[in-house]
């Protein structure tokens, strides 16, 4: 249960730090890649059965 919450929370993050806002040209892909790369690690770890 609190995988598939993490899990929806880190893709809405995901989907915020896209650069298409015009606040957040600027900042480039440094945090969808930081969001991706933790979204990644949850999704293995729930793959694992660790979470």
């Amino acid at each position: 249960m609190l995988g598939t919450i993490l899990l929806i929370v880190l893709i809405l993050l995901l989907i915020g730090a896209l650069p298409t806002w015009p606040h957040s040209r600027a900042w480039g892909y440094g945090p969808t890649g930081g969001l991706g790369v933790v979204l990644i690690v949850v999704i293995v770890l729930l793959i694992a059965g660790v979470i």
